[in-house]
């Protein structure tokens, strides 16, 4: 399988992967005045957009894109479930990443044993599982909770990380604390568009580019 990458603008690369719901071209959308500056590469899951069919799973996910994307040095940035692949991809070839941005990916076996994150992780795993928090994109894919996220493989890459969440729910941020703690990373919290939060469009895209400049040759 390949993964069908949309591509815009020019400048050093970022690629953006997408959570759930909708495809490359449509996630990415508040994004747009990056290209300005920067190549963006917005790869379809699979089973989204242009991309075949195929059950969300985490793990041959982020083959594909670390086979696909991670050639060269490039910034990644994922989203929700997208975080999850993003991360994964990332330990598979961290000579392939510049800067790793994640998204409020819903890892929650990060963050095993707080209560609220514990109770998220079972209704995440409910055949149909609640849009309300977020989780109904998740339906039929491979519960993000069995992730394996080796936060010290990340800890020890080469690569500065930065994790974002949106300040809306008790579960994301407890496993956004963990991952940073886990690894070092930056944190920041955007609000204003709860889970959306690469929707809020110039608040998120300039925290990112500052991120992704400070280590831009």
């Amino acid at each position: 399988m390949r993964l069908h990458v949309h591509r815009w603008g020019s400048g050093p690369t970022v690629a953006l992967i997408h959570g759930g719901v909708l495809g490359g071209r449509e996630a990415w959308r508040a994004q747009r005045p990056l290209t300005e500056r920067w190549t963006l590469l917005a790869p379809d899951r699979p089973g989204r957009g242009m991309s075949p069919d195929a059950r969300q799973d985490f793990e041959p996910e982020a083959t594909l894109v670390a086979d696909q994307l991670l050639g060269a040095p490039v910034h990644v940035v994922g989203y929700s479930y997208g975080a999850i692949v993003a991360m994964l991809a990332a330990a598979q070839r961290p000579q392939g990443v510049r800067t790793l941005t994640v998204v409020e990916p819903p890892a929650t076996s990060v963050a095993r044993g707080v209560a609220a994150v514990d109770e998220w992780d079972a209704e995440l795993r409910k055949p149909c599982a609640s849009s309300e928090r977020g989780a109904g994109a998740l339906v039929g894919a491979r519960p993000p909770g069995d992730a394996d996220i080796r936060l010290g493989a990340l800890a020890a890459a080469p690569f500065p990380m930065l994790v974002v969440s949106g300040g809306h729910m008790e579960g994301y941020e407890a496993v956004c604390d963990a991952i940073a703690a886990g690894t070092g990373a930056d944190r920041a919290v955007i609000r204003g568009g709860a889970h959306l939060v690469p929707d809020t469009g110039r608040p998120f895209n300039e925290r990112l580019e500052s991120f992704m400049t400070g280590v831009v040759p």
